[in-house]
């Protein structure tokens, strides 16, 4: 099947628009959180602070990740995202209340966990439920089509967030702004949750030969296994450690691009113009990773899914140069998308490469590896980058930084002589 074939499936549609309508919600949350908490003009935002969001953000991904596996396969997923997603839709609720009153404390940060918890089940519900849904010949396609669809959704609910934030302007104040927002997110993610009836009960599993005893300590056990599957087929790890590097290095140069816009490109003061720097940056980047994804399929075809990944690490290794070598604001942009249009084509062909090596009784144990690893990557290069970053946001230091990292990782993860089919 093509694109439009697949979009009109009658099955896979109603998935990916529960995927969809939640990503599209994510971009209205997470950019509403961020103006609350590094955009706003009383709160002075350091690198380090904003690190620490990265972090919080993602250590959900990380803790849970090794546990979704084992609650989809003993649930209905389809029940998992109707319940989910009203779940958030309620979380959203108490974190408006709290931005509403100014309030950053613990009770925020847990709250904000919880929801980005949620959202780490959901999103592997719809991965779960795909191959339930289409053939095999046709997997691949959906499911790149689910993240890079989802990845530029996203960036449009970051745009009508934008959007609904100048709306609000006109008759409130910064915090309550920011709480209407998120309110507006708990409507979405609400819908999220009715489109989900439209699924059946089981329509996206788990099926009776899947499902499995309930254990608590499965979750350590299927990781164990996952990372022993990975030892026998080495490409399969380089690749995703790969991966790695490269998503670690992609967060150090938004948190560059974030300090940049908060702090010197735009006056600290007036924290509306330095998001919608920020945005504009996000939106480049947006169609850089929709690029990304539709040039993979041929340079696949062309040279082999190594030796384009290897090619697309090699090019990475461009992006950030211009932003080391002049930091301004258009090399910021250059930067955004040379790094997401390289990073996509590697991230679509590396999970390609994974999947083509499990077979169905590994794959939720290979990706919760996958997703432990690289979200550790991730929290690590923001942190890294916090502590080489000023909070204006200049230097040299960290964009050359990443293409050193990008370039080691071409030169001696992806080497010819390691990075091979094994057939080669």
């Amino acid at each position: 099947m093509n694109f439009w074939q697949l979009l009109r499936h009658p099955r896979l549609s109603r998935l990916l628009l529960v995927r969809w309508i939640g990503q599209a919600t994510d971009g209205i949350f997470q950019g509403a959180l961020a103006t609350f908490v590094l955009f706003s003009p009383e709160r002075q935002a350091s690198a380090l602070n904003a690190a620490l969001a990265f972090a919080v953000v993602l250590l959900p991904y990380s803790i849970i990740g090794p546990f979704v596996g084992t609650v989809l396969d003993r649930v209905s997923r389809q029940r998992a995202l109707l319940i989910s997603n009203f779940s958030r839709a309620l979380d959203l609720l108490l974190i408006a209340l709290l931005v509403f009153t100014g309030r950053t404390g613990l009770e925020l940060t847990v709250l904000v966990l919880v929801a980005f918890g949620l959202n780490r089940l959901i999103l592997a519900a719809t991965s779960a439920g795909l191959p339930l849904l289409v053939d095999q010949p046709n997997l691949i396609s959906a499911n790149a089509m689910a993240v890079t669809g989802g990845s530029v959704f996203l960036v449009l609910g970051g745009g009508l967030g934008l959007g609904l934030r100048k709306i609000f302007d006109s008759f409130a104040t910064a915090n309550h702004v920011d709480a209407y927002l998120i309110i507006a997110a708990s409507c979405g993610y609400a819908l999220a949750s009715i489109t989900a009836m439209r699924l059946r009960k089981l329509e996206i599993g788990p099926l009776e030969a899947e499902r499995k005893p309930a254990s608590l300590t499965q979750g350590f056990v299927e990781l164990r296994e996952g990372w022993k599957f990975l030892g026998v087929h080495v490409d399969a790890m380089r690749g995703i450690i790969a991966n790695g590097f490269q998503r670690g290095g992609l967060t150090a140069l938004t948190l560059v691009g974030l300090m940049l816009e908060r702090n010197t490109f735009n006056d600290p003061n007036q924290p509306e113009a330095g998001l919608s720097g920020l945005a504009l940056a996000f939106s480049i980047a947006g169609i850089g990773i929709v690029l990304g994804a539709l040039i993979a399929p041929f340079g696949v075809k062309k040279y082999g899914r190594h030796t384009w990944m290897r090619t697309m690490m090699y090019l990475s290794v461009l992006g950030p140069l211009p932003l080391a070598i002049w930091g301004t604001e258009a090399t910021l942009f250059l930067a955004a998308f040379l790094t997401s249009l390289f990073g996509q084509s590697f991230k679509v062909t590396n999970d390609a490469l994974v999947q083509s090596k499990i077979n169905d009784y590994y794959r939720g144990r290979v990706f919760a590896v996958y997703d432990v690893l690289v979200n550790a990557a991730i929290v690590s290069g923001g942190i890294i980058a916090a502590l080489l970053l000023s909070d204006s946001g200049q230097g040299w230091q960290v964009p050359t930084l990443v293409s050193v990292i990008y370039l080691m990782t071409a030169i001696r993860l992806l080497r010819r002589g390691k990075f091979l089919p094994p057939s080669k």
